[in-house]
């Protein structure tokens, strides 16, 4: 991968089908991580989201999949991650399944890529991100986490899909907020930030609001994290 190569931006069909799809990444993050995906891209290897919601960030996945011939693959139970429950700021209640009184966001997310005309540039893995990363043995990459945001599914996240990532291979972590005011949204995924750099496996490349690019230099991401980045401090 050429770092030098220009990454072009999103075309405006494609910028218009990210606005108009349910979720909450801001159009600057929309663009970095669209960047960062064609750049992934051109290692030839598959890209992959943990925390789909409906699909407002899988659209540039697969948008940067598309134009390098690869396949973006997005993993989420769909029921909701902590912060999206009822009662809480970020529940949606136009989501909830009435049959089962459950969040869905699955049919959401398929009239979003059915829209944008990316249906079959994306394969959606519905469940639990630990169980389908134990399963998992292909080469990534990217690695998108924006799942759920206490340190158990930050973690879990980080711990599962980091280690598929090609030499090269970018991470991308959304909601990175090193102010603990912002417990509710980013002090997990600020932890993982941490870990990824202390763990000597990667090298930050690039931060445009709360979004994180890390590229993978080589090294073990599991290396054990120092002391205070491993352990929750409150909800989430």
């Amino acid at each position: 991968m050429t770092r030098s190569q220009p990454v072009p931006p999103p075309a405006p069909e494609v910028l218009s089908a990210f606005g108009a799809a349910p979720g909450f990444m801001p159009r600057d993050e929309g663009l970095a991580l669209h960047a960062a995906a064609v750049t992934a891209a051109r290692l030839g290897r598959p890209l992959l989201e943990v925390g789909t919601y409906c699909g407002r960030s899988t659209i540039l996945l697969a948008d940067a999949a598309r134009s390098a011939g690869l396949t973006a693959l997005t993993v989420d139970h769909h029921r909701g991650s902590e912060e999206q429950q009822p009662g809480w700021e970020y529940h949606d209640p136009d989501t909830v399944d009435p049959e089962v009184g459950l969040m869905d966001t699955l049919p959401v997310f398929r009239r979003t890529l059915y829209r944008a005309g990316l249906e079959e540039h994306v394969v959606a893995l519905v469940g639990r991100s630990p169980q389908i990363a134990a399963l998992w043995n292909t080469p990534l990459g990217l690695v998108f986490i924006d799942g759920g945001h206490s340190d158990e599914h930050a973690t879990a996240d980080y711990e599962g899909w980091a280690p598929h990532l090609v030499p090269g291979g970018l991470l991308v972590i959304h909601d990175v907020f090193p102010d603990p005011v912002d417990i509710m949204t980013g002090q997990a995924p600020y932890r993982v930030h941490l870990r990824a750099l202390a763990s000597g496996a990667f090298e930050e490349t690039g931060a445009t609001g709360s979004l994180r690019v890390l590229r993978r230099t080589g090294g073990d991401p599991l290396t054990p994290a120092p002391a205070g980045l491993s352990q929750p401090a409150g909800r989430p």
